[in-house]
């Protein structure tokens, strides 16, 4: 900028001074923040935020993929809720299997953490024995199940065999689908267990030895002290929990995609509400009426997890809040 003849000496020389100030510490680390993690905000906004909105736009409209977005209006959200029977009957499955799924996966990861909270011999070793399954692929670990449960050779009726119990069809029977479903859930069960068992452990130790002197049984320490310091811990993995449930697709969709009826089969018993989802956008390219299933589950999960933090106030206990009152 050059100096113009009306531009006071004072005003020119106030100018240059504040030019050549170097930026406050504050807002120059600020502005190398913003840099670096301008890829994940550029990433999050083309491929997150835009697709969202993308979504909710074709809800709302005829779309099938390869043409333009027609007929826009709330079609597919009429249809959704007063004349797809699928719709109720996929949702009432994941809804069963939330229901059953969830409590088993927090009581067995919660045991097993406690267990393992405990000394034992090859503590680390039995650690990541539990822990392992539940960083392996989907897939893999459907492949793996889907042979478990073959009614012919498979070792779960093989084992049930040896007590001279005749195993179900399992996954090829309407009635043992989802419950054989559910048991594969418990093989991911190691990752909540690592959560519970990081939880134990930072518990104090003072605690129970005040408790041991007031006269407390191991029973009267693990509901008075363990679990209500835990709740934090289980409202975690509860809401984790229902929002992975409510997702829950690549095991079923890998176990009933070479079943008769195909996926979501035998008779729709597997007829898992992501699996509708991706049969109406992928299958039957309805990719507008998949949007509006779409955002119809956000919904569902969304108002599930505010309902779970709103009733947290009624049994989740926070270790500063004595100190509070």
């Amino acid at each position: 900028m050059r100096r113009g003849n009306n531009v006071p000496h004072y005003a020119w020389n106030n100018y240059m001074n504040k030019a050549s100030k170097p930026l406050p510490l504050r807002r120059l680390e600020s502005l190398w923040g913003y840099l670096f993690i301008s890829p994940w905000i550029i990433g999050f906004l083309l491929f997150t935020v835009g697709p969202m909105i993308a979504s909710l736009v074709f809800s709302f409209a005829d779309y099938n993929i390869v043409s333009p977005p027609t007929n826009f209006g709330l079609s597919n959200y009429i249809k959704l809720f007063t004349n797809d029977p699928d719709f109720w009957h996929s949702l009432g499955i994941t809804a069963t299997y939330a229901v059953i799924a969830i409590p088993l996966n927090l009581v067995f990861g919660f045991a097993l953490a406690y267990l393992l909270n405990q000394k034992v011999p090859g503590l680390a070793f039995w650690r990541t024995v539990f822990y392992i399954p539940s960083v392996l692929a989907g897939v893999a670990v459907a492949i793996l199940w889907g042979l478990i449960f073959n009614p012919k050779f498979g070792i779960l009726n093989w084992f049930l065999g040896l007590f001279g119990i005749s195993g179900p069809g399992w996954l090829s029977s309407p009635d043992w689908a989802v419950p054989a479903l559910i048991l594969m859930s418990l093989w991911s069960v190691g990752g909540g267990m690592i959560i519970y068992l990081a939880g134990l452990q930072s518990i104090p130790t003072t605690f129970y030895e005040a408790a041991q002197l007031d006269g407390a049984n191991g029973w009267q320490q693990f509901f008075r002290i363990t679990v209500p310091l835990m709740s934090p811990v289980i409202l975690y993995n509860l809401i984790i929990g229902i929002i992975g449930t409510f997702q829950y697709f690549t095991e079923v969709y890998v176990l009933t995609s070479g079943l008769t009826g195909g996926i979501g089969g035998p008779a729709k018993s597997t007829l898992f509400y992501n699996v509708y989802l991706y049969s109406n956008a992928f299958r039957y390219m309805n990719m507008g009426y998949a949007s509006a299933l779409a955002w119809v589950l956000f919904v569902i999960v969304l108002l599930l997890t505010l309902l779970v933090l709103r009733s947290s106030s009624a049994w989740v206990y926070y270790e500063g809040e004595l100190h509070n009152k």
